[in-house]
């Protein structure tokens, strides 16, 4: 049982730690936003949620290229790209964050954190596939420089 599992796990493993981390993630987020929009004195979602966002994606790009997709990516043109494509990323899905609490707490007057939440489980899935098919998807970047 036990050997089946650690397969499972083994096989799974990218999909796995993207959960874990993107779980974390979120829970930063999450918990960021709430301590800013209920103690600092905001009259919009946007600035605590523009504060939750920078926090959580230092967070996922760290533990994304280490852990999730174990990023070869050497030299600064390599690096720098993969980071510019990573934040790139994760402005649209932010930007797509921000929209949709904008939209329906400061607008229709939904509850915060059941739209946050929801917002985020999106964003969660936008950010896997864009991570693994476009920022971290393997041979992408050569692993040297090169002379670039």
């Amino acid at each position: 049982m036990l050997h089946k599992l650690l397969s499972l796990l083994q096989r799974y493993r990218e999909i796995v730690l993207y959960l874990l981390f993107g779980g974390l993630t979120t829970l930063i987020n999450i918990v960021t936003y709430f301590f800013c929009a209920r103690l600092l004195p905001f009259s919009s979602t946007v600035p605590a949620n523009t504060l939750a966002w920078l926090l959580s994606v230092l967070f996922a790009y760290a533990t994304n290229r280490r852990w999730v997709f174990a990023s070869r990516a050497a030299g600064l043109w390599r690096v720098t790209r993969e980071l510019f494509s990573f934040f790139g990323a994760r402005v649209f899905t932010g930007l797509l964050d921000i929209g949709i609490l904008f939209l329906f707490v400061d607008c229709l007057r939904f509850y915060d954190l059941p739209v946050k939440i929801a917002s985020n489980l999106l964003v969660i899935v936008i950010n896997y596939l864009l991570s693994k098919f476009w920022i971290f998807r393997k041979n992408h970047l050569p692993t040297t420089d090169d002379g670039e």
